[in-house]
């Protein structure tokens, strides 16, 4: 993501659309991670608790993209994000496409 990593939006803040690299598979792996991860520790620690912070973070990480992400870089990004939403999975490879 080079110049373009930021946690959270700014909206007075303009970075590039990054669409190469795993970017042009996924357009948030950093998320898809992140749930890989914590389904990993429900692997190694099968409990309710691990269960439940998995549904927690599915639940918050697609939240904060379709709510808040998406918006934002499609105001910001116009009909280049609108293309890299068409073609490209929000979380796993050609599943999320927005048409």
């Amino acid at each position: 993501m080079g110049a373009s990593w930021r946690i959270g939006v700014d909206s007075a803040e303009r970075t590039d659309l990054v669409t190469t690299g795993v970017f042009s598979t996924l357009r948030n792996p950093i998320f898809a991670t992140m749930v890989l991860a914590q389904f990993g520790v429900l692997l190694l620690v099968p409990s309710w608790i691990s269960a439940a912070a998995l549904v927690a973070l599915v639940i918050a990480v697609d939240i904060q993209v379709r709510a808040i992400e998406e918006p934002y870089l499609l105001c910001h990004h116009g009909s280049v994000y609108g293309d890299y939403l068409a073609n490209t999975g929000r979380f796993i490879p050609s599943v999320g496409r927005v048409r």
